[in-house]
Formats: structure tokens, sequence, C-alpha cells
């Protein structure tokens, strides 16, 4: 507990032993009983209601007159008046337990964005150029700066390991429990834990800048942004309230001029209980809570929505478009088969691994790489560079390399006709890369973007979650745009689109009756993201302009993800609804019974702090995410 919550406890405690000792005191007969009696209910009632009373003229000068504040002090200041001193001290005694569970029921549905504040980082530890280290402010460090990490530490800002291995524990950014592996030429955010080892980082961002710090400012000021059911709930508050003060006076007043026997005493205090009932805390309490808690549910899972207005937007998505490469697919080229020809598949690679050791093409790139893990593996370790000499490259066609002194050659088809090579076309998708030796053709790789593991499996539970339609978007061509729609099973695709091109077609979808999400990583898909309905970025290897513009960011990149946010924004938007509905229903039920006399004071506490009470109980449910 919080200092101001252990404040609000002993007041509790206070008020509830001077009441209990007041009410024995009534009940014994002697001169000063009631003297006594009344000085220890009005003591316990300035306890534990001082600060409703002293918000409530706050508001009153501040024109703000109709709240739940105002409401309890006119009740209970009535109750006081005609003399029902214990129901007084009651009724704010209990509103005080109610106001007490309702700040341990937010505190704990802070709880997984207040442990995420952990990874900001108090300091950075700067390798100077004499090589000695000084403890500074994050801040004061700049992009090209290096700084070490240590074990245990956190990763102040954002960098590129140049020397050093480790396990990071990136479960603040990603909500992934399992630690990653990071080595020498490996990009590292901000927030993330080392777990073992000595990092020596490159700073590329600026504290700023750096993934922990926007990660913050998202969850910092993602309770501002309110969603149409909680501008509804205070719009439905500021008209109810001024409704029930006015029915209240006119129950107070009219009915004894009707029925002349009954007196003022007896409908005022109806009209007293009358307000005690009406007090919406449940409205204004349960279901902002329920919305801070879905915000709060979704951060532990690596799902930042910026408002619970996007909350309430994510429950109702109708269709899906998304970016493919980064998005649907990997965003990375990698040697997804090899098909050699009278040689091993360790030979053909290594061949053309030798071949395009000085080139920095892409798919140059995937192939190296595909060779360094193949050495790993069979513990390899050579010097290349000697083994190499006059290299060409043949411009549309691929490279010319002594490789040991004899002649590779590694490139497209084209190269292998001129070169008069008898060669076997590969027909199969994605880039294929042929490779030759002394006039010998040795086989073929394929390269390819591959599909991310999960998201076939994600569209197909996008479709149970009430998702309509899903359309992919892409700069790519036609025909490898239609290979991974038709693997995927995308309901529409468009191919070789410019970034307008993918805004217009956005607008072409948008349906004021339908919500739209474009999911997409890239900075050519910022304008689609922010034009959507919701857009929806991939943070792990989004470019920050794709973050900025996006309405929720999924930070481990994972497709499935998506889905489990739109379940619990659905279950954000279940509980909500049945908090108004259980709200409105109680309070309309005790209303009416304390309008015809038979609710008392007593029932309309248990009924405003007990409805309230549950609310929060429901509400608190959405912090699980297990099953999620």
């Amino acid at each position: 507990m919080n200092n101001k919550q252990k404040k609000m406890l002993s007041k509790i405690i206070m008020g509830a032993c001077l009441y209990i000792i007041a009410v024995i005191v009534s009940k014994i007969s002697f001169s000063m009983s009631n003297i006594i009696s009344f000085g220890l209910f009005i003591a316990a009632y300035i306890i534990v209601g001082k600060d409703v009373l002293l918000k409530a003229f706050s508001n009153i000068k501040r024109g703000k007159v109709f709240d739940e504040n105002f409401l309890m002090t006119i009740a209970t200041v009535g109750a006081v008046i005609i003399g029902e001193y214990p129901e007084a001290v009651g009724v704010m005694l209990f509103y005080m337990v109610g106001e007490f569970l309702q700040s341990l029921a937010v505190d704990k549905s802070r709880k997984s964005i207040s442990d995420m504040m952990n990874i900001r980082p108090d300091y950075a530890n700067l390798v100077k150029e004499d090589g000695s280290v000084e403890t500074v402010d994050p801040y004061d460090v700049e992009v090209g700066n290096i700084i070490l990490v240590k074990a245990g530490e956190i990763i102040p800002l954002d960098g590129i390991v140049v020397s050093g291995k480790a396990m990071l524990d990136t479960s603040a950014l990603t909500g992934e429990s399992v630690p990653r592996s990071v080595n020498e030429g490996a990009n590292v955010y901000s927030g993330s834990i080392n777990k073992d080892g000595l990092l020596k980082l490159e700073v590329t961002k600026e504290f700023s800048d750096s993934t922990a710090s926007k990660i913050l400012d998202l969850v910092e000021n993602a309770a501002a942004k309110k969603s149409k059911t909680e501008n509804f709930i205070s719009k439905f508050a500021g008209i109810y309230t001024p409704i029930v003060v006015f029915a209240a006076i006119a129950l107070a007043v009219i009915p004894p001029f009707i029925f002349p026997g009954t007196g003022f005493s007896t409908w005022i205090y109806r009209a007293l209980t009358f307000l005690v009932v009406s007090c919406p805390c449940a409205f204004v309490i349960a279901i902002p809570l329920s919305f801070f808690s879905g915000i709060g549910a979704s951060s532990k899972i690596g799902v930042l929505i910026k408002g619970s207005n996007y909350l309430e937007l994510l429950a109702g998505v109708r269709t899906f478009m998304f970016d493919k490469t980064g998005t649907l697919t990997k965003g990375v080229f990698e040697v997804v088969s090899l098909h050699p020809n009278n040689i091993s598949e360790e030979k053909l690679l290594e061949t053309a691994s030798l071949a395009e050791e000085y080139s920095s093409h892409p798919i140059a790139i995937s192939i190296k790489k595909a060779y360094e893990e193949l050495k790993v593996e069979s513990g390899e370790n050579t010097n290349i560079s000697d083994r190499l000499s006059d290299l060409k490259e043949i411009a549309g066609h691929g490279i010319s390399i002594k490789v040991d002194d004899k002649e590779v050659l590694v490139g497209n088809d084209k190269l292998m006709t001129s070169n008069s090579i008898e060669f076997e076309k590969n027909e199969e998708f994605g880039s294929i890369v042929y490779v030759a030796k002394e006039g010998k053709f040795l086989g073929s790789i394929v390269i390819n973007d591959r599909i991310k593991e999960d998201a076939s499996e994600s569209l197909m539970a996008l479709k149970s979650v009430g998702v309509e339609k899903s359309v992919m978007l892409t700069g790519d061509i036609k025909e490898v745009a239609d290979v991974v729609a038709g693997e995927l099973g995308v309901d529409f695709v468009y191919s070789e689109l410019l970034p307008q091109d993918k805004v217009e077609k956005v607008e072409e979808e948008l349906d004021d009756n339908k919500v739209l999400a474009f999911v997409g990583d890239g900075l050519n898909d910022a304008p689609v993201l922010a034009r959507a309905d919701i857009g929806i970025a991939m943070g792990g290897i989004g470019s920050d302009a794709a973050i900025e513009a996006a309405d929720v960011v999924i930070m481990d990149d994972k497709l499935s993800n998506i889905v489990r946010g739109i379940k619990l924004a659905k279950r954000t938007m279940s509980i909500a609804k049945q908090n108004i509905i259980f709200a409105l229903g109680v309070k309309l039920i005790f209303l009416l019974l304390a309008a015809i006399g038979f609710g008392t004071m007593w029932e309309a506490v248990f009924a405003d702090v007990g409805v309230t009470v549950l609310c929060i109980i429901n509400a608190m449910r959405n912090l699980q995410t297990k099953n999620i």
C-alpha cells in the first residue's frame, strides 16, 4: 500500500472504532449518554467524511456541482439534521471503504504498467576515449558513443553490440519470457536486461528517442484517451446527477401535500435515501477501471494500446489490411533450399559463399549468413580472403571470381547461358542463384523472404474473432504477392503499390459502419497507419515513423498477439457493458424501493457501495491474460 492508502485505512479504522463506541454509548441509558454519543458520531463523521465534504465544496466553487461528492454531502448532512446520526456516519464509512477498495484495484491494474516503468534506466556506463568508464545520466550519452552494460543491468539506450555476447531478458518490451541471445553486430533495445556476460554497445539513438522512453510515453499517455463508452458514462453522469437531485427534492416536498398524514420527516428521509442510492460511483469508477485494466493486461502480453478509445475500436475490427514484407513475412532474405548437381549441399553453399565474399547485396548476405551458420556447426574457421582473386562483376548477370585459382560463376540464368553452361532451370518460387565452377554446373540456391511461422494460423484465428475480410497490400511484384497471399489464405491482394496507392486502397475500403485496421512496419506504411480507423505497427522491427503513427504497437512482431489483443479488447468491452447493465439495474430497483419507502438508508449504503465493489471485482478479471 502507498502512503495515501495507509492514511485512508487508518481513517477507516479510527472512524469505525468511534462509530462502534458511539453506538454502544447510545444504547446505555445515563444522563450524558446522548451528548457523548452525539459527539462521537460527529467526530467519526468528520474523520471519514472530511475529504468528501471538502471535495464537494471545492467542486461547487469551480462550478462542478452535481457529482458523487455533492450527493454524499447533502444526503449525510440531511441525515444528521433529522437525527439519523448512525446512518450518516455509516454512509460515509462504507463510502470510504469503497474508495479504499477502488484504490487497491486501480493499483493492481497499474501493476503491469508500473513494472514497465522499471525499464527506465537511471544511468549509463560511458566508455571514454582513454578506455576508462564513467557513470553518467543516459540523457548525456550521444549517438556514436560506446557504453558498457554489465550483467544484471538494464540496457539504457538502443545500440549495436560491438563486442561481447549475452542473454537478454526482453519481457518488459515484448511480453516474451524466453531470453534472447545477442552477440557482435546485433541490435539491442533499451529496457532489455542483460542476464549475463559483458556487452559493449555503440549507441544508435539518443535517450529521448530510445525504445524504452517511447514505450513509457505510449503507456503513460494511454489513459488520457477516452473510449466512446467512457465518454458516454461521463455525459450520462452529468445528466443523470441533476435529474436525481431534483427528483429527490420533489420526493421530499410534494408527497407531504398529497398525503398530509405522513409528515415531512418521512419523505425527507426517503429523499435522502434516494440520493444515497443514486450515487453514480459504479459508473464513474468501474467503467474507466475496466478499460484501464484492459490496457494494463495488454501491455503484459506485449501489445501496447495508446488509449482506451483504440481498445474499443480494436474490439470491433471487421476488415484487416496487411503490409507484406516485415509484417506477414520476416522481412529478411534467407536461403530456403539448395539444389546441388553431383556435389554435396555443403560444398555448393561454400562455393557460392566464397564467391560472394566481397558483395553487400542482400542475396549475397543471405548466402554468406547461411554458410557462416554451417561453419559454426562444423567448427570450421579458415582465412577466406587468401583463396580469392580476379573478381569481376557482370551487370545484370552476376559475378565471376577465382576461388583457389579456379573460375567460379554465381548469378542468374542469363549468366549461365552467356557462358554456354548447361544447367537445370529452377522453377521454384523466390530468387534463384545458379553456381558453376570451371565451366561445370554445380547447382542452384533458392533465396526468399520467409513467411512468419504464425502468419497463416493468425489469419485463420482472426476469422474466429469476427474479422470478415483480410487484404494484403504490397509494393512487391504480382507474382511474389500472389504466392504469399495464396499460402496464407488472404481474401484479397493488391501488389506493386506505392505508399500513396496503399492509402487510396485503405480509403476505398473505409466504411462508417465497419472498423478497418491496417498492420505495417515500414516508413512507407506510416501514412496508411495514420489513415486507417486503427493502425497497428510491428514494434520489434518497425520504423520509428510507423510506431509513432500507429494506435497499437505489437512489441514482439508476432501476428498471433494481434489476435490476443482483439480477444482482450472484446473481453474489456464485455466487462464494461456488464458493469453498466448491472449498476443501472440495481440502481433503478433500489431507487424505486427508496421512493416508496421500502428502502432504508442502510440498504441504500449497501446498494451503492456493494454495486461499486462488485463492478470493481468484475473489472479486475480483465487483468488475467493466461487464457487470452
